[in-house]
């Protein structure tokens, strides 16, 4: 049978692998709750990205055509 002084460094360390565990999970859900914040603002960014783009292509089909032969500096 296990010595008494065993039988304390086994339930020691049981008593710390156990406060580490609940530190792991604490641990778990802040970062898992930082990645969900994350990928909202990533999913919000993408969204004006998109928009941006649109008004700025918009706006790129309003400038009117420049052509090569009315402004001959323009091929210099």
């Amino acid at each position: 049978m296990a010595q008494p002084d065993t039988i304390d460094q086994i339930a020691e360390r049981v008593d710390h692998l156990l406060l580490r565990h609940e530190e792991l999970q604490r641990t778990h859900v802040l970062l898992t709750q930082q990645v969900h914040a994350l990928t909202l603002e990533r999913d919000q960014l993408k969204s004006r990205l998109s928009a941006a783009r649109a008004r700025v292509d918009s706006l790129i089909e309003r400038l009117p055509q420049a052509s090569a032969s009315a402004t001959p500096e323009a091929s210099q």
